[in-house]
């Protein structure tokens, strides 16, 4: 009776290691609640003073302190780790709120991030400087970009889409308020086209007008033809909607003028026109021309694109830029329309220049992060902006019907505009029937 009881000891044992370890790599957010997060916590709270010694993250103590120590505590003066003051578990990790001794600043801690990571063990620990003299310690359980879950609060609002999942947990958002102008970058088969892809989806459920500018003859973005205001898709019709939405702005400009406001949004409600976001699909194929002759009207576009880069913003017209690569070897104007995109988004890219391009002039530590992007991780990226923060990002697998779906769902919130009605695409694109299904040729 004796050895079956054991046997079953052993199996139960077995059974819940078992389940332990299944839940570890296939529900790493239970995993994380029912062992990983008290574990972490645990060994936080016990090795926190002597892992911040190690790491060289404690200062002398202030002279009071020094001698209550020495003179009423009669012990000796020992260095001091940044104060805890805030410990707070989330489904992701664990969030730390650290006061900063005289003598630290957060540049030490964010330096010492990979050190404190693997002493805690955890999967990352990033450093966000919360307001001075304090900072936040973002660990994370498990790579959370292994396989993305957005939370179901993240919901498009306002001008703000909820596009990727950030290596801290945190959800990062396509702000068009705070970064009006934005560039992602990304070789073929990197992600970029999914990122568009969460983008629209995204985009389509808010009430702005959608134009896009695809000269690869529409194949990409002639599928959302549901819900936008207006589609070019070859470099002649993109010429003219560059030239119909400059020529918008400037009426919008004289509308601000009139009110006496400097921003779209000091309009009154009855009289402010739509925002508008412009998404552009490979912006090399504006740039490349086959003879001297196209290189006036390639120039004249470019121009129109960095006037629109430079004013729109104030009347509520917004550039979203993608391609493969995006320099000064384009042509005239690259480097100018490049430098009025605030936001950069770089996707594994073919080579290190192309990351440079795109995040080496507003975040050079972010060119080694980008160039380290593993080919079998697509839409693994790194998202950067002017103030020098960046951070690596996921966006979650969507399928092209998925997001055609919810532009035909939301098709009634597409804008009628007049100055943009000769580029409106047909709602509905039929697809050419196999070549076993077509009647025969009449003889």
């Amino acid at each position: 009776m004796t050895s079956v009881e054991t046997w079953v000891e052993v199996g139960g044992l077995a059974a819940g290691a078992g389940g332990v370890g299944y839940a570890k790599y296939r529900l790493p957010r239970t995993y994380w609640a029912l062992v990983g997060l008290p574990v972490t916590w645990g060994r936080f709270t016990v090795t926190y003073a002597s892992t911040m010694d190690a790491c060289g993250l404690t200062v002398q103590p202030s002279g009071l302190r020094a001698f209550v120590a020495r003179n009423v505590g009669r012990r000796e003066v020992m260095p001091v780790p940044p104060k805890v003051r805030r410990v707070r578990p989330t489904s992701t990790g664990l969030r730390v709120t650290l006061r900063l001794p005289a003598g630290l600043e957060p540049a030490d801690i964010a330096a010492s991030s990979e050190r404190l990571r693997h002493a805690w063990g955890v999967h990352s620990v990033t450093v966000v400087s919360s307001k001075p003299g304090y900072v936040e310690l973002r660990m994370t359980g498990y790579d959370v970009l292994r396989r993305v879950r957005m939370p179901r609060k993240a919901q498009p609002r306002g001008l703000v889409v909820p596009v990727a999942l950030r290596e801290d947990g945190t959800v990062f958002e396509r702000d068009y308020r705070k970064m009006p102008m934005a560039l992602t970058l990304g070789a073929n088969g990197s992600g970029k086209s999914m990122y568009q892809r969460n983008l629209i989806k995204g985009l389509a459920k808010l009430p702005v007008g959608l134009v896009g500018i695809d000269c690869k003859r529409g194949v990409e973005q002639s599928r959302y033809a549901p819900r936008l205001s207006a589609l070019a898709t070859d470099r002649e019709s993109a010429g003219r909607l560059a030239d119909a939405l400059v020529a918008e702005m400037e009426e919008r400009f004289d509308l601000l003028a009139l009110y006496g406001v400097s921003n779209l949004w000091e309009l009154p409600d009855e009289v402010r026109p739509v925002p508008l976001v412009v998404l552009i699909d490979e912006v090399a194929e504006l740039f490349l021309v086959m003879s001297k002759k196209d290189e006036p009207a390639r120039d004249h576009t470019v121009m129109q694109l960095v006037r629109l880069g430079q004013m729109a913003r104030a009347v509520g017209i917004y550039l979203e830029v993608c391609g493969q690569r995006f320099g000064s070897d384009l042509g005239r104007g690259a480097t100018a329309l490049r430098a009025q995109l605030t936001g950069r988004v770089c996707h594994r890219v073919n080579d290190k220049q192309t990351a440079e391009m795109g995040l080496g002039d507003i975040a050079p530590d972010a060119v080694v992060a980008v160039t380290g992007i593993r080919a079998d991780r697509p839409g693994v990226a790194v998202a950067g902006d002017a103030s020098g923060y960046w951070s690596r990002i996921r966006t979650p697998e969507i399928s092209p019907e998925e997001a055609t779906a919810v532009c035909r769902e939301f098709a009634h919130l597409t804008p009628e505009l007049a100055f943009l009605a000769p580029f409106r695409p047909a709602s509905q694109y039929e697809p050419a029937r196999p070549l076993a299904d077509a009647e025969p040729a009449s003889k």
